[in-house]
């Protein structure tokens, strides 16, 4: 690939034109919004200049109501030979493709499982990609020449490729993307008009859980637009959870001992199936999740203590598996929990009481 053309310059756009210009490729860069094409190009990833003739592949990164006719558009300008788009629904698009008469042999729809809470040509990194899933939906008329343009995209981008079709593509996602994004915003929600009080509680698990609420409504209405029916499937299937734990949770308040017995198995019940659905989550590099011992350290919050520990954790032999951080309220202090494998806890929280670091328990 010598040349590309990115239709939209929004984060994922921006990423990918970034990961492409990096690796020597062409690309000339287009939006709706010329503000946001100039940001990108100022930020290294192409020009805004008109390429001369068609380029090899036209990404095309707009949101999912208007991804179909975007690409119908650059196919009957005759743009590139290849032409993808990397919208978050599949299914949609395509069915709308076929109805404007467009010849899809030139097209492959995409979608990398990549993003953040923020968005915009400024919040795009030319590492997004890296390590990340990124789903390819061919369809049998998929000429062979598009479908490696997109597997050399996924590469240049350092992505993994995974083929899908389109439709299971959309209720995977509704499972695993579309519902938790809605489920973090309700449970967010709550805190809209909690106590001030209340709120101050708050530790590293609500954080967790409304971590992605902080995403822009107005995006996620435009995904959840083009794929309501199996997020709302999904959700179902979540309401009727939260109905029976709702009732075993007013069981628990019973006179009655059977009914509270009932409430605990239910509770019991939903745990259970919870601890069996995470254990399903991919672990490190995609491999079945490994159990680690957390080893929690508390640290000032002062410039290089992060550094520090992990220069320690180095010293002793140690991998660090995972961390995460969490803060206390009203200091400048917080707990780093350190995961690492359980025959290596002994010995880094040896290495690290050794150094100074107070351990907590």
């Amino acid at each position: 690939m010598r040349t590309a053309l990115v239709i939209g310059t929004g984060l994922i756009g921006t990423s990918a034109a970034l990961t492409l210009a990096g690796r020597g490729v062409a690309v000339h860069l287009v939006d709706h919004d010329p503000a946001r094409a100039r940001t990108a190009a100022a930020l290294g990833a192409g020009t805004e200049e008109p390429p001369d003739g068609p380029v090899d592949l036209a990404i095309v990164a707009v949101p999912p109501a208007h991804t179909a006719t975007t690409l119908a558009a650059a196919m009957r300008a005759g743009s590139a030979r290849g032409y993808l788009d990397v919208a978050s629904v599949k299914g949609g698009p395509r069915r709308e493709l076929e109805a404007l008469g467009v010849d899809l042999t030139a097209y492959i729809g995409t979608h990398p499982m990549a993003g953040k809470e923020s968005s915009g040509p400024l919040a795009a990194t030319a590492d997004l990609f890296e390590g990340r899933p990124w789903v390819l939906t061919p369809m049998p008329g998929t000429d062979t020449e598009v479908l490696n343009l997109a597997l050399e995209l996924v590469a240049l981008c350092r992505a993994v490729p995974v083929v899908m079709d389109a439709d299971a593509h959309d209720r995977a996602v509704a499972l695993v993307s579309h519902t938790p994004q809605l489920i973090s915003s309700m449970v967010a929600a709550r805190l809209q008009d909690a106590d001030e009080a209340a709120v101050r509680l708050c530790g590293q698990g609500i954080r967790d859980v409304t971590r992605i609420a902080a995403s822009d409504p107005r995006m996620w209405v435009e995904i959840l637009t083009a794929n309501p029916g199996p997020v709302a499937d999904v959700l179902a299937g979540v309401a009727a959870d939260l109905g029976e734990t709702v009732e075993a949770l007013r069981a628990l308040q019973s006179a009655d001992e059977a009914k509270r017995r009932g409430g605990t198995e239910g509770i019991e019940d939903v745990l259970r199936r919870g601890n069996a659905g995470r254990v399903r989550v991919p672990g490190k590099h995609g491999a079945a999740p490994a159990s680690y011992e957390t080893v929690a350290v508390l640290i000032s919050d002062r410039p290089g203590e992060l550094a520090r520990i992990f220069a320690d954790a180095g010293s002793a032999g140690v991998n660090i598996e995972d961390v995460r951080i969490e803060h206390a309220t009203g200091q400048e202090a917080g707990l780093v929990q350190l995961m690492v494998e359980p025959a290596a806890a002994p010995v880094l929280s040896a290495a690290l009481r050794e150094r100074g670091w107070s351990i907590r328990r």
